[in-house]
Protein backbone atom coordinates (compact mmCIF):
# COMPACT_ATOMS: atom_id res chain seq x y z
CA UNK A 1 0.00 0.00 0.00
CA UNK A 2 0.95 3.57 -0.93
CA UNK A 3 -0.75 5.84 1.31
CA UNK A 4 -0.36 9.67 2.90
CA UNK A 5 -1.80 8.09 6.12
CA UNK A 6 -4.28 9.13 9.00
CA UNK A 7 -3.23 13.29 9.21
CA UNK A 8 -1.01 15.51 7.08
CA UNK A 9 -0.68 18.87 7.43
CA UNK A 10 1.18 20.14 4.06
CA UNK A 11 1.69 23.45 2.65
CA UNK A 12 -0.11 23.35 -1.11
CA UNK A 13 3.06 24.53 -2.36
CA UNK A 14 5.33 21.75 -0.68
CA UNK A 15 8.70 20.76 -2.22
CA UNK A 16 10.49 17.26 -2.34
CA UNK A 17 13.60 16.59 -0.40
CA UNK A 18 15.87 19.01 -0.10
CA UNK A 19 18.39 20.36 2.58
CA UNK A 20 17.38 22.17 5.30
CA UNK A 21 17.66 25.83 5.47
CA UNK A 22 21.51 26.42 7.68
CA UNK A 23 18.57 28.57 9.79
CA UNK A 24 16.61 25.62 10.61
CA UNK A 25 19.40 22.94 11.89
CA UNK A 26 23.09 22.87 10.91
CA UNK A 27 26.32 22.57 12.31
CA UNK A 28 27.15 24.82 15.33
CA UNK A 29 28.89 28.04 15.03
CA UNK A 30 31.84 27.06 17.16
CA UNK A 31 32.64 23.45 15.60
CA UNK A 32 33.98 21.21 17.87
CA UNK A 33 36.26 18.70 16.68
CA UNK A 34 36.32 17.19 13.30
CA UNK A 35 35.18 14.10 13.87
CA UNK A 36 31.88 15.25 15.77
CA UNK A 37 30.50 17.21 12.45
CA UNK A 38 31.99 15.17 9.79
CA UNK A 39 29.22 14.45 7.51
CA UNK A 40 27.69 10.78 7.18
CA UNK A 41 25.59 10.08 4.49
CA UNK A 42 22.62 8.53 5.31
CA UNK A 43 21.73 6.86 2.12
CA UNK A 44 22.30 2.92 3.55
CA UNK A 45 23.49 1.77 6.80
CA UNK A 46 27.52 -0.19 5.87
CA UNK A 47 29.67 -1.78 8.29
CA UNK A 48 31.45 1.56 8.23
CA UNK A 49 28.51 2.36 10.13
CA UNK A 50 28.65 0.38 12.49
CA UNK A 51 29.82 1.75 16.35
CA UNK A 52 29.67 5.23 15.12
CA UNK A 53 27.17 8.13 15.27
CA UNK A 54 24.35 8.49 12.52
CA UNK A 55 23.84 11.19 9.89
CA UNK A 56 25.19 15.02 9.70
CA UNK A 57 23.55 16.28 13.30
CA UNK A 58 26.13 16.74 16.36
CA UNK A 59 24.23 14.33 18.77
CA UNK A 60 22.77 10.70 19.62
CA UNK A 61 19.74 11.38 17.32
CA UNK A 62 18.40 7.59 18.16
CA UNK A 63 18.04 4.77 20.31
CA UNK A 64 21.56 2.96 20.74
CA UNK A 65 22.79 6.08 18.65
CA UNK A 66 22.58 4.48 14.97
CA UNK A 67 20.61 1.90 13.04
CA UNK A 68 22.58 -1.41 13.64
CA UNK A 69 22.37 0.05 18.11
CA UNK A 70 25.61 0.32 18.37
CA UNK A 71 26.82 3.83 18.93
CA UNK A 72 26.16 5.41 22.60
CA UNK A 73 27.04 8.24 23.08
CA UNK A 74 30.15 10.71 23.43
CA UNK A 75 32.42 10.97 26.47
CA UNK A 76 34.23 11.71 28.54
CA UNK A 77 32.06 10.29 31.46
CA UNK A 78 32.16 11.33 34.81
CA UNK A 79 34.61 10.00 37.12
CA UNK A 80 32.87 11.72 40.48
CA UNK A 81 29.28 12.02 39.50
CA UNK A 82 26.95 14.72 41.43
CA UNK A 83 23.26 15.50 40.78
CA UNK A 84 23.41 19.08 38.38
CA UNK A 85 20.00 18.97 37.82
CA UNK A 86 16.69 17.12 38.06
CA UNK A 87 13.22 17.95 35.74
CA UNK A 88 10.53 18.77 37.18
CA UNK A 89 11.87 20.97 39.81
CA UNK A 90 7.89 20.70 40.99
CA UNK A 91 5.24 17.34 40.82
CA UNK A 92 6.89 14.43 39.17
CA UNK A 93 6.35 13.52 35.30
CA UNK A 94 2.87 11.25 35.73
CA UNK A 95 -0.16 10.08 34.38
CA UNK A 96 -3.07 7.27 34.42
CA UNK A 97 -3.10 4.68 31.95
CA UNK A 98 -4.45 1.20 31.07
CA UNK A 99 -3.00 -2.28 30.70
CA UNK A 100 -5.77 -4.60 29.37
CA UNK A 101 -8.74 -4.38 32.16
CA UNK A 102 -6.55 -2.53 34.87
CA UNK A 103 -5.49 0.84 35.04
CA UNK A 104 -3.04 2.64 37.64
CA UNK A 105 -0.79 5.90 37.30
CA UNK A 106 2.56 5.22 35.75
CA UNK A 107 5.66 8.06 36.79
CA UNK A 108 8.40 8.86 34.99
CA UNK A 109 10.60 7.20 32.17
CA UNK A 110 10.32 3.58 31.50
CA UNK A 111 11.66 1.05 28.97
CA UNK A 112 13.22 2.03 27.00
CA UNK A 113 13.52 5.66 27.37
CA UNK A 114 16.57 6.52 26.08
CA UNK A 115 16.70 10.57 25.12
CA UNK A 116 17.78 12.47 22.29
CA UNK A 117 20.66 15.13 22.82
CA UNK A 118 21.68 17.25 20.36
CA UNK A 119 23.87 20.52 19.59
CA UNK A 120 21.60 23.32 17.76
CA UNK A 121 22.72 25.40 16.06
CA UNK A 122 22.45 28.51 18.30
CA UNK A 123 24.82 26.92 20.82
CA UNK A 124 22.21 25.26 22.86
CA UNK A 125 22.75 21.77 23.44
CA UNK A 126 19.19 20.38 23.48
CA UNK A 127 17.68 16.55 25.18
CA UNK A 128 14.97 15.34 24.00
CA UNK A 129 12.67 12.46 25.57
CA UNK A 130 9.40 11.14 25.91
CA UNK A 131 7.63 10.60 29.13
CA UNK A 132 4.61 8.88 31.35
CA UNK A 133 2.96 11.92 31.59
CA UNK A 134 1.78 11.75 28.02
CA UNK A 135 4.45 13.97 26.91
CA UNK A 136 7.61 14.90 24.95
CA UNK A 137 9.76 17.21 26.66
CA UNK A 138 12.55 19.55 25.04
CA UNK A 139 15.16 20.58 27.69
CA UNK A 140 18.38 22.78 28.23
CA UNK A 141 21.02 20.49 29.21
CA UNK A 142 22.88 22.84 30.79
CA UNK A 143 19.96 23.59 33.68
CA UNK A 144 17.07 21.38 32.52
CA UNK A 145 14.96 24.19 31.85
CA UNK A 146 12.37 24.22 29.00
CA UNK A 147 13.59 24.72 25.62
CA UNK A 148 10.17 24.64 23.86
CA UNK A 149 6.51 23.99 24.37
CA UNK A 150 5.53 20.23 25.12
CA UNK A 151 3.99 18.07 22.45
CA UNK A 152 0.90 16.49 24.28
CA UNK A 153 0.03 12.45 23.05
CA UNK A 154 -3.43 11.28 24.45
CA UNK A 155 -1.26 8.41 26.57
CA UNK A 156 2.01 7.45 27.79
CA UNK A 157 5.20 7.81 25.18
CA UNK A 158 7.05 4.91 25.86
CA UNK A 159 9.49 4.55 23.58
CA UNK A 160 12.54 6.23 22.67
CA UNK A 161 12.67 9.62 20.37
CA UNK A 162 14.21 10.01 17.03
CA UNK A 163 15.58 13.67 15.44
CA UNK A 164 15.92 13.70 11.65
CA UNK A 165 19.76 12.53 11.35
CA UNK A 166 19.63 14.37 7.65
CA UNK A 167 19.37 17.67 9.62
CA UNK A 168 15.60 18.24 9.00
CA UNK A 169 13.85 19.69 12.07
CA UNK A 170 11.93 16.58 12.52
CA UNK A 171 11.02 14.60 15.45
CA UNK A 172 9.35 10.68 14.93
CA UNK A 173 8.06 9.51 17.97
CA UNK A 174 5.44 7.26 18.79
CA UNK A 175 2.88 7.05 22.14
CA UNK A 176 0.40 4.10 23.82
CA UNK A 177 -2.44 6.19 22.00
CA UNK A 178 -2.49 4.14 18.56
CA UNK A 179 -0.66 6.90 16.87
CA UNK A 180 2.95 7.42 15.09
CA UNK A 181 4.17 11.63 14.78
CA UNK A 182 6.17 13.59 13.23
CA UNK A 183 6.58 16.83 14.12
CA UNK A 184 7.79 19.80 13.06
CA UNK A 185 10.51 21.80 15.73
CA UNK A 186 11.17 25.37 13.39
CA UNK A 187 7.84 26.54 14.48
CA UNK A 188 7.44 29.13 18.01
CA UNK A 189 5.57 25.54 18.98
CA UNK A 190 6.46 22.32 18.18
CA UNK A 191 3.70 20.87 15.84
CA UNK A 192 2.46 17.89 14.59
CA UNK A 193 2.78 17.23 11.31
CA UNK A 194 1.70 13.80 10.17
CA UNK A 195 0.05 11.18 12.14
CA UNK A 196 -0.26 7.37 11.61
CA UNK A 197 -2.73 5.23 13.68
CA UNK A 198 -2.32 1.64 14.15
CA UNK A 199 -5.88 0.92 13.43
CA UNK A 200 -5.60 1.66 9.83
CA UNK A 201 -3.29 -1.52 9.97
CA UNK A 202 -5.17 -4.23 12.55
CA UNK A 203 -3.00 -6.80 14.27
CA UNK A 204 -3.86 -9.28 16.63
CA UNK A 205 -2.68 -7.71 20.23
CA UNK A 206 -2.55 -4.12 20.58
CA UNK A 207 -1.84 -1.00 18.86
CA UNK A 208 0.86 0.83 21.11
CA UNK A 209 4.27 2.43 19.30
CA UNK A 210 7.22 1.09 21.84
CA UNK A 211 9.85 1.17 19.21
CA UNK A 212 12.13 3.67 18.40
CA UNK A 213 12.32 4.21 14.28
CA UNK A 214 15.50 4.74 12.13
CA UNK A 215 15.55 7.34 9.19
CA UNK A 216 17.61 5.63 6.39
CA UNK A 217 17.79 7.24 2.90
CA UNK A 218 15.05 9.28 3.20
CA UNK A 219 12.79 6.30 4.21
CA UNK A 220 11.22 5.78 7.78
CA UNK A 221 11.52 2.26 9.30
CA UNK A 222 9.01 1.57 11.98
CA UNK A 223 7.51 -1.67 13.73
CA UNK A 224 4.27 -1.16 15.90
CA UNK A 225 2.68 -3.80 18.45
CA UNK A 226 -0.29 -3.97 16.28
CA UNK A 227 2.73 -6.67 14.37
CA UNK A 228 3.47 -4.58 11.07
CA UNK A 229 7.03 -3.45 10.35
CA UNK A 230 6.84 -0.31 8.30
CA UNK A 231 9.09 1.39 5.41
CA UNK A 232 7.83 5.09 4.92
CA UNK A 233 9.22 7.25 2.29
CA UNK A 234 9.14 10.78 4.10
CA UNK A 235 9.50 13.06 0.97
CA UNK A 236 10.77 15.67 3.46
CA UNK A 237 10.95 19.33 1.79
CA UNK A 238 9.90 22.74 2.41
CA UNK A 239 6.92 25.46 2.02
CA UNK A 240 7.52 28.78 -0.06
CA UNK A 241 8.03 30.29 4.10
CA UNK A 242 11.28 27.79 4.50
CA UNK A 243 9.31 25.70 6.86
CA UNK A 244 9.82 22.20 7.25
CA UNK A 245 7.55 19.44 5.56
CA UNK A 246 6.74 16.19 5.10
CA UNK A 247 4.28 13.93 2.10
CA UNK A 248 5.08 10.44 4.08
CA UNK A 249 3.92 7.51 1.59
CA UNK A 250 3.80 4.07 3.36
CA UNK A 251 5.49 1.82 0.99
CA UNK A 252 5.81 -1.40 3.20
CA UNK A 253 3.50 -2.23 5.64
CA UNK A 254 4.63 -5.87 6.25
CA UNK A 255 2.49 -8.12 9.06
CA UNK A 256 5.28 -9.98 11.17
CA UNK A 257 2.83 -13.08 11.66
CA UNK A 258 0.84 -15.88 10.58
CA UNK A 259 -1.47 -18.31 11.52
CA UNK A 260 1.12 -21.10 11.77
CA UNK A 261 3.17 -18.80 14.33
CA UNK A 262 0.18 -17.96 16.63
CA UNK A 263 -0.72 -22.03 16.47
CA UNK A 264 3.16 -22.64 17.50
CA UNK A 265 3.49 -19.79 20.82
CA UNK A 266 -0.01 -20.49 21.58
CA UNK A 267 -0.95 -17.09 22.52
CA UNK A 268 -1.96 -13.79 20.23
CA UNK A 269 0.73 -11.84 21.33
CA UNK A 270 2.88 -10.81 17.88
CA UNK A 271 3.45 -7.76 18.85
CA UNK A 272 6.78 -5.85 18.03
CA UNK A 273 8.31 -3.89 20.80
CA UNK A 274 11.87 -4.00 19.50
CA UNK A 275 13.45 -0.93 17.26
CA UNK A 276 13.75 -1.54 13.17
CA UNK A 277 17.58 -2.66 13.22
CA UNK A 278 19.02 -1.59 10.04
CA UNK A 279 22.71 -2.98 7.82
CA UNK A 280 23.12 -2.72 3.95
CA UNK A 281 20.08 -3.40 2.14
CA UNK A 282 18.17 -5.19 4.91
CA UNK A 283 16.17 -4.34 7.59
CA UNK A 284 15.30 -6.38 10.65
CA UNK A 285 13.19 -6.79 13.79
CA UNK A 286 12.09 -9.08 16.85
CA UNK A 287 9.04 -9.98 17.65
CA UNK A 288 6.95 -10.90 20.99
CA UNK A 289 5.90 -14.17 19.13
CA UNK A 290 10.03 -14.61 18.66
CA UNK A 291 10.16 -14.40 14.96
CA UNK A 292 13.41 -12.70 13.66
CA UNK A 293 12.62 -11.44 10.52
CA UNK A 294 14.60 -9.79 7.68
CA UNK A 295 13.29 -8.01 4.89
CA UNK A 296 15.71 -6.76 1.80
CA UNK A 297 14.98 -3.01 1.06
CA UNK A 298 16.88 -2.24 -1.84
CA UNK A 299 13.56 -1.59 -3.89
CA UNK A 300 11.66 0.00 -0.94
CA UNK A 301 10.63 2.87 -2.98
CA UNK A 302 8.70 0.38 -5.52
CA UNK A 303 6.78 -1.12 -2.45
CA UNK A 304 9.02 -4.02 -3.08
CA UNK A 305 10.46 -5.74 0.26
CA UNK A 306 10.73 -9.56 0.42
CA UNK A 307 11.98 -11.57 3.28
CA UNK A 308 15.39 -12.87 3.15
CA UNK A 309 15.71 -14.10 6.44
CA UNK A 310 13.22 -16.25 8.76
CA UNK A 311 14.17 -17.33 12.59
CA UNK A 312 12.34 -18.34 15.79
CA UNK A 313 13.59 -17.49 18.95
CA UNK A 314 10.95 -19.00 20.54
CA UNK A 315 9.75 -16.31 23.44
CA UNK A 316 9.09 -12.93 23.32
CA UNK A 317 12.35 -10.88 21.94
CA UNK A 318 11.59 -7.09 22.55
CA UNK A 319 15.25 -6.05 23.04
CA UNK A 320 16.65 -4.34 20.05
CA UNK A 321 18.42 -6.43 17.76
CA UNK A 322 22.43 -5.25 17.62
CA UNK A 323 24.31 -5.78 13.76
CA UNK A 324 28.19 -6.12 14.13
CA UNK A 325 30.34 -5.49 11.61
CA UNK A 326 30.18 -8.52 9.92
CA UNK A 327 26.18 -8.21 9.86
CA UNK A 328 26.03 -10.56 12.56
CA UNK A 329 22.46 -10.01 14.35
CA UNK A 330 22.58 -10.43 18.13
CA UNK A 331 18.95 -11.16 19.95
CA UNK A 332 18.12 -11.31 23.14
CA UNK A 333 15.20 -12.75 24.25
CA UNK A 334 12.74 -12.95 27.29
CA UNK A 335 11.61 -16.33 28.91
CA UNK A 336 8.37 -16.19 29.30
CA UNK A 337 6.24 -18.99 27.50
CA UNK A 338 8.86 -21.77 28.46
CA UNK A 339 8.35 -23.78 25.06
CA UNK A 340 11.03 -26.34 24.81
CA UNK A 341 12.09 -24.12 21.55
CA UNK A 342 13.63 -21.57 24.24
CA UNK A 343 15.19 -23.99 25.76
CA UNK A 344 16.84 -25.07 22.64
CA UNK A 345 17.98 -21.92 21.22
CA UNK A 346 18.57 -19.58 24.26
CA UNK A 347 18.48 -16.58 25.47
CA UNK A 348 21.11 -14.26 24.04
CA UNK A 349 21.77 -15.64 20.04
CA UNK A 350 24.03 -15.07 17.42
CA UNK A 351 22.68 -15.44 14.07
CA UNK A 352 24.26 -15.25 10.89
CA UNK A 353 21.36 -13.97 8.55
CA UNK A 354 23.46 -14.88 5.53
CA UNK A 355 24.29 -18.74 6.04
CA UNK A 356 22.72 -21.43 4.24
CA UNK A 357 21.11 -23.76 7.14
CA UNK A 358 20.96 -23.15 10.27
CA UNK A 359 22.33 -19.65 11.01
CA UNK A 360 22.42 -19.98 15.08
CA UNK A 361 25.81 -19.72 15.41
CA UNK A 362 25.83 -19.58 18.93
CA UNK A 363 23.45 -19.38 22.26
CA UNK A 364 23.08 -18.49 26.05
CA UNK A 365 20.66 -19.89 28.26
CA UNK A 366 19.77 -17.59 30.82
CA UNK A 367 17.58 -18.84 33.93
CA UNK A 368 14.40 -17.94 34.85
CA UNK A 369 13.39 -15.68 37.77
CA UNK A 370 11.23 -17.67 40.04
CA UNK A 371 8.44 -15.50 41.62
CA UNK A 372 8.71 -12.72 38.82
CA UNK A 373 5.58 -12.36 36.43
CA UNK A 374 8.10 -11.12 34.02
CA UNK A 375 10.36 -14.08 33.88
CA UNK A 376 13.63 -14.38 33.14
CA UNK A 377 15.92 -13.98 29.94
CA UNK A 378 16.66 -10.58 28.28
CA UNK A 379 14.75 -7.71 28.48
CA UNK A 380 17.57 -5.28 27.66
CA UNK A 381 19.66 -4.70 24.32
CA UNK A 382 22.88 -5.60 24.52
CA UNK A 383 25.86 -3.74 24.15
CA UNK A 384 28.94 -4.46 21.62
CA UNK A 385 32.75 -4.30 22.75
CA UNK A 386 35.92 -4.95 21.73
CA UNK A 387 35.40 -8.47 20.80
CA UNK A 388 32.82 -8.37 23.65
CA UNK A 389 29.08 -8.08 24.05
CA UNK A 390 27.47 -6.45 27.44
CA UNK A 391 25.03 -8.55 28.10
CA UNK A 392 22.23 -7.62 31.13
CA UNK A 393 19.61 -10.06 32.42
CA UNK A 394 16.61 -10.00 34.40
CA UNK A 395 17.67 -11.97 36.86
CA UNK A 396 20.15 -9.00 37.50
CA UNK A 397 23.31 -10.42 35.88
CA UNK A 398 25.55 -8.87 33.91
CA UNK A 399 27.69 -10.69 31.77
CA UNK A 400 30.30 -10.75 29.15
CA UNK A 401 30.11 -13.02 26.16
CA UNK A 402 32.85 -13.74 23.70
CA UNK A 403 31.65 -13.22 20.71
CA UNK A 404 33.32 -14.96 18.54
CA UNK A 405 32.51 -18.63 20.78
CA UNK A 406 29.48 -17.26 23.09
CA UNK A 407 31.52 -18.35 25.80
CA UNK A 408 30.46 -15.67 29.16
CA UNK A 409 34.07 -15.08 29.96
CA UNK A 410 33.12 -12.79 33.09
CA UNK A 411 29.53 -12.12 35.43
CA UNK A 412 28.59 -10.18 38.48
CA UNK A 413 25.48 -9.76 39.49
CA UNK A 414 23.80 -6.10 40.62
CA UNK A 415 20.89 -7.30 43.05
CA UNK A 416 17.88 -7.13 41.10
CA UNK A 417 16.65 -6.91 37.30
CA UNK A 418 18.20 -4.89 34.75
CA UNK A 419 15.97 -3.70 32.19
CA UNK A 420 18.23 -0.13 30.83
CA UNK A 421 20.56 -1.08 28.47
CA UNK A 422 24.28 -0.17 28.91
CA UNK A 423 26.23 1.90 27.03
CA UNK A 424 30.02 1.69 26.32
CA UNK A 425 31.86 5.16 25.86
CA UNK A 426 35.18 6.50 26.21
CA UNK A 427 36.55 2.86 27.46
CA UNK A 428 34.08 2.60 29.87
CA UNK A 429 30.39 0.74 31.05
CA UNK A 430 27.65 2.26 32.01
CA UNK A 431 25.07 0.13 33.71
CA UNK A 432 21.47 0.98 35.16
CA UNK A 433 19.47 -0.77 37.35
CA UNK A 434 16.20 -0.64 38.81
CA UNK A 435 16.81 -1.52 42.79
CA UNK A 436 17.53 1.94 44.05
CA UNK A 437 17.96 3.46 41.18
CA UNK A 438 21.27 2.85 40.69
CA UNK A 439 24.30 3.30 38.09
CA UNK A 440 27.39 1.41 38.01
CA UNK A 441 29.98 2.20 36.12
CA UNK A 442 33.17 0.21 35.31
CA UNK A 443 36.82 0.81 33.56
CA UNK A 444 37.35 -0.99 29.99
CA UNK A 445 41.12 -1.11 29.84
CA UNK A 446 40.70 -4.68 29.95
CA UNK A 447 37.19 -5.59 27.83
CA UNK A 448 37.11 -8.76 29.19
CA UNK A 449 37.21 -8.12 33.10
CA UNK A 450 35.50 -4.52 33.54
CA UNK A 451 36.71 -2.97 36.87
CA UNK A 452 34.12 -1.24 38.98
CA UNK A 453 34.85 2.47 38.85
CA UNK A 454 31.43 3.91 40.79
CA UNK A 455 28.52 3.58 41.41
CA UNK A 456 25.61 6.57 42.24
CA UNK A 457 22.46 6.03 43.52
CA UNK A 458 19.55 7.98 43.03
CA UNK A 459 17.30 6.73 46.21
CA UNK A 460 14.57 4.00 46.92
CA UNK A 461 11.87 4.16 44.13
CA UNK A 462 13.97 5.70 41.87
CA UNK A 463 13.79 2.11 39.11
CA UNK A 464 15.97 3.22 36.23
CA UNK A 465 14.11 1.20 33.59
CA UNK A 466 15.24 3.38 30.83
CA UNK A 467 18.68 3.68 28.93
CA UNK A 468 20.61 6.90 29.63
CA UNK A 469 22.85 8.62 27.43
CA UNK A 470 26.27 10.25 27.79
CA UNK A 471 26.84 13.64 26.45
CA UNK A 472 30.24 15.42 26.78
CA UNK A 473 30.59 15.08 30.53
CA UNK A 474 26.86 14.60 31.78
CA UNK A 475 25.01 11.51 31.89
CA UNK A 476 21.16 12.03 31.34
CA UNK A 477 18.57 9.14 32.52
CA UNK A 478 15.20 8.83 33.46
CA UNK A 479 13.81 6.90 36.87
CA UNK A 480 10.30 5.99 37.45
CA UNK A 481 9.82 8.16 40.67
CA UNK A 482 8.67 10.73 37.82
CA UNK A 483 11.84 12.75 36.98
CA UNK A 484 14.85 12.90 34.80
CA UNK A 485 18.38 13.80 36.31
CA UNK A 486 21.26 15.11 34.74
CA UNK A 487 24.55 13.76 36.53
CA UNK A 488 28.33 15.41 35.58
CA UNK A 489 31.46 16.16 37.38
CA UNK A 490 30.93 19.54 38.42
Amino acid sequence: PRTLGAVVALGPDARPEAPAPPAVIAAPAVAPAAEEVAPRSTARVTRADVGRPWGTVPGVLQFRGNPTHTWYGQGPVPRQPKLRWRFPRGEPMCAWSTVGDEGKEWCGVGWTGQPVVWERPDGVTEVIFGAYDRRVHFLDARNGRRTRADLVAHDLVKGSVTLDPDGFPLLYYGARDNRLRIAALDRPRPRVLWQLRAGEYPGIYTDDWDANPSVVGGVLYQAGENGHLFAITLNRGHDPLGRVTVAPEIEVAFPAWDDALVERIGDRNTSIESSPAVFEDRVYVATSAGRVVGLDISRVGEGVAPVVFDYWVGDDADASIVIDEQGMLYVAVELERHLPRAAEVGQLVKLDPYRDGDPRLWGISIPDVEGDKHGGGMWATPALGRGVLYAPTQAGDLLVVDRQTGEVVWQQNLDGKLWTSPLVVDETLLVGACKRGRLFAYSLAEPRAPELLWRYQLGPNRCIESTPVVWKGTIYVGARDGYVYALGDR
